[in-house]
C-alpha cells in the first residue's frame, strides 16, 4: 500500500497599518504604505521575506521537482501577497510561477484578503473567494479544487459551504479533541456533506519542522531528513501524512543557519527510498484514498495558539468591537461604488490586524508579539480604529449614510 507525504505550504503577507494617528484621520487616507520610527514598511518586509524565504525555498523546491518525478506539493497564496510580489518582488513571483509550471504544484483556494469574512458576511466571503480564484487563474493558470479557510478556520458550516460550492476537499487542523482516538493520517468526510473530503493537519509532525526544528533544547534535536522519514515509515497503518505549515518556515522562522534548507532538500530522497512511498498534492490524496470515517466539528477550530480556536483574533473586546465595527460598514462601503474605498475596507479585513490586538500572555503572547509590527496590542487597536474612522469620514464626504 502506498503512503503519501502531503506537503502544503501557506504564503501570506498582510498590508500592515502604518503609524496612523487621529491627526491623520480626515486628512491622509494612506493607511498602509508609510513607515515611521522603527516600524518597517510593507515593502521592506516583503523584500526581506522574499530574499530570506520565498526565493531560496523556491529554488530548492524547483530543483527537487526536477530531480524527483514523484515529488509534489500544494500551496496557498493570498491575494494580498500576490499584489505585493507583483509590485515589489517580481523575481519572487516568477519563482512561484516556475513551480506551478511544472504541473506538480497545486494551488489551494481561500479568501483573497485572508479575512474572517465567513463569520461576519457570507456575501463578502464568497466575493473574496471568487476574487482569489480569478487572481490565481490570471497569475498561475490554475483553478483551485480544494479549499482552505483563513488560518484553517473550520467547522461543519465551512465544510457544508465548500461542498455546495463544488470543491473536492477542505483543509483543517487535526486537533486531538476533535479526532479523539483517530489519526490525522487518513482522508475523512465532513458530517452533513455529500461529496467533499477532509484533510486534517498532523500538527505534531508539522510543528516538529515549523516550530521545533531549530530548538537545541528539544529532545529530538537535531532533526534530520532520515530520522523524520523513519518516523513516518514506522507508522504501518497511515495513508497520508499531512504536513501543513507557513512558507516562511523555510528561511524566516527557521533561519538558513539552522539547517532547514538542507532538511528540505534531503527529505524527498530519504522518503522515496522505500518502495510505495510517494508525494501527493491535496487533490491527489483525495482522489487516491477513500474516506475512512466522518468527522463532526460543530465548533470552530483553527491552527493557531494552544486553544486552536478563534481566540487568537476574537479573544478580547479590542478585537471583537473593531472587527464588528468594520463589517457594520459593509452596506455603506459597497454601495458607495468607490473602488479605492472598497479596497481599503477589504485590506482592513485581513485577520492579521486583529491578531496583533491579542492580549494573551506566556507562549502564545510571545508568538503574537513576534509577528506584530506594533509595540503593544493597544497600539495596533488605535491605528486600526483611526483608519476605521477615516473610512467613515470618506463615506460622509461622498454623502453616504453610515
Amino acid at each position: 500500500m502506498s503512503k503519501a507525504i502531503v506537503l502544503y505550504l501557506h504564503v501570506h503577507q498582510p498590508y500592515r497599518i502604518r503609524h496612523y494617528t487621529v491627526f491623520d484621520t480626515a486628512n491622509e487616507h494612506d493607511y498602509f504604505d508609510a513607515a515611521y520610527e522603527d516600524q518597517e514598511s510593507n515593502e521592506r518586509i516583503l523584500h526581506k521575506v522574499a530574499t530570506k524565504s520565498y526565493i531560496p525555498t523556491n529554488q530548492r523546491l524547483l530543483q527537487l521537482l526536477r530531480d524527483n518525478p514523484q515529488f509534489k506539493l500544494s500551496l496557498s497564496i493570498t491575494g494580498t501577497v500576490i499584489e505585493q510580489l507583483e509590485r515589489w518582488s517580481p523575481e519572487a513571483l516568477d519563482s512561484f510561477k516556475e513551480l506551478c509550471a511544472t504541473g506538480r504544484v497545486e494551488i489551494v483556494a481561500e479568501t483573497y484578503h485572508h479575512s474572517l469574512a465567513f463569520f461576519y458576511s457570507r456575501a463578502e466571503f464568497e466575493m473574496q473567494v471568487d476574487m482569489h480564484k480569478r487572481k490565481v487563474q490570471e497569475v498561475f493558470g490554475q483553478t483551485p479544487q480544494v479549499f482552505r479557510n483563513t488560518e484553517l478556520c473550520y467547522n461543519n458550516d465551512v465544510a457544508f459551504w465548500a461542498d455546495k460550492a463544488g470543491y473536492k476537499g477542505v483543509l483543517a487542523e487535526g486537533w486531538d479533541p476533535i479526532l479523539g482516538w483517530r489519526s490525522p493520517n487518513f482522508v475523512y468526510r465532513p458530517t452533513y456533506t455529500n461529496n467533499i473530503r477532509l484533510l486534517m493537519k498532523n500538527y505534531k509532525l508539522s510543528d516538529d519542522i515549523a516550530f521545533r526544528f531549530g530548538d537545541q533544547n528539544w529532545s529530538e534535536w537535531p532533526l534530520t531528513a532520515d530520522k523524520f522519514a523513519n518516523w513516518l515509515n514506522d507508522d504501518q497503518e497511515s495513508t497520508n501524512f499531512n504536513l501543513f505549515m507557513d512558507y516562511e518556515t523555510f528561511g524566516e522562522h527557521q533561519w538558513e543557519e539552522s539547517g532547514i534548507f538542507g532538511f528540505l532538500s534531503h527529505l524527498p530522497g530519504e522518503w522515496l527510498k522505500k518502495e510505495g512511498n510517494t508525494f501527493m498534492t491535496v487533490s491527489e490524496v483525495i482522489d487516491n484514498f477513500e474516506a475512512v470515517d466522518t468527522v463532526d466539528v460543530p465548533n470552530t477550530i483553527t491552527w493557531a495558539d494552544t486553544e486552536r480556536d478563534l481566540s487568537a483574533w476574537l479573544g478580547n473586546a479590542l478585537q471583537t468591537t473593531s472587527i464588528q465595527a468594520l463589517y457594520d460598514l459593509q452596506e455603506s462601503i459597497v454601495t458607495s461604488g468607490d473602488f479605492a474605498l472598497i479596497e481599503d475596507w477589504r485590506r482592513l479585513q485581513t485577520s492579521d490586524h486583529f491578531y496583533y490586538m491579542c492580549t494573551k500572555y506566556f507562549n502564545d503572547g510571545d508568538i503574537h508579539a513576534y509577528f506584530s509590527p506594533y509595540k503593544t496590542p493597544y497600539e495596533a487597536y488605535i491605528n486600526f480604529m483611526n483608519a476605521y474612522h477615516d473610512l467613515k469620514f470618506r463615506l460622509s464626504q461622498k454623502g453616504v449614510a453610515v
